[in-house]
């Protein structure tokens, strides 16, 4: 068999077995579907500097997507999904302990302002600060490791959570200003035009 239909058809394995679609698997390679389409029909063949990201994204070797007969395909597909799936706990799992450590540091501010008299009134705002610090440290690690199109409603999160942290301590200065809620219009606006966007990708 050609290599390029070897390597079409492990592809279609590998990307079927995680559970992705073309856009998906062409998204993680900053390629465009179209793209991968034509690798999985045997049109064209990938440069080694995308075989390589394939053979890490799915944990395989590259002599694994070059050979047409594997001793064990069935283990080597149980392999692969083991792995995709203790990679995706593994990364959910620290992005939850990231956030839950903002939360913790909060926490540990709001006991310790307790002890202070002048600003006994003003402890709780630890908690205010700790929701836009929790949609910034779930901004990064989605970026990351996760779908980038789910940044929409986590910006979307931060800048609400921006938004009402000004006004809380606005008013605890003793000015009270509701609209500064309508700022957010806009940009609510802003960042559901950006996520239909869409950014040219490599053919």
């Amino acid at each position: 068999m050609e290599l390029k239909s070897i390597i079409a058809k492990n592809i279609i394995h590998l990307r079927q077995i995680a559970g992705m679609t073309q856009s998906e698997l062409a998204e993680k390679l900053n390629y465009s579907d179209k793209a991968v389409s034509k690798w999985e029909r045997g049109e064209s063949l990938p440069d080694i500097a995308v075989l390589k990201n394939i053979s890490l994204l799915f944990g395989v070797s590259l002599d694994w997507l070059t050979e047409e007969e594997h001793e064990s395909f069935s283990a080597a597909v149980e392999d692969v999904e083991a792995k995709q799936k203790r990679k995706h706990t593994n990364r959910v799992a620290v992005t939850s302990m990231s956030i839950l450590l903002v939360w913790l540091i909060a926490t540990a501010v709001f006991v310790i302002l307790q002890a202070v008299p002048a600003i006994t009134r003003l402890h709780w705002l630890s908690f205010v600060y700790a929701a836009p610090v929790s949609a910034i440290v779930w901004l990064v690690f989605n970026s990351t490791w996760f779908n980038v199109r789910r940044n929409y409603p986590i910006v979307s999160l931060l800048m609400w959570t921006l938004i009402a942290a000004l006004y809380i301590n606005l008013h605890l200065c003793g000015i009270t200003i509701r609209q500064l809620f309508l700022i957010g219009i806009p940009g609510q606006i802003i960042i559901i035009m950006w996520s239909a966007l869409r950014f040219r990708k490599k053919k």
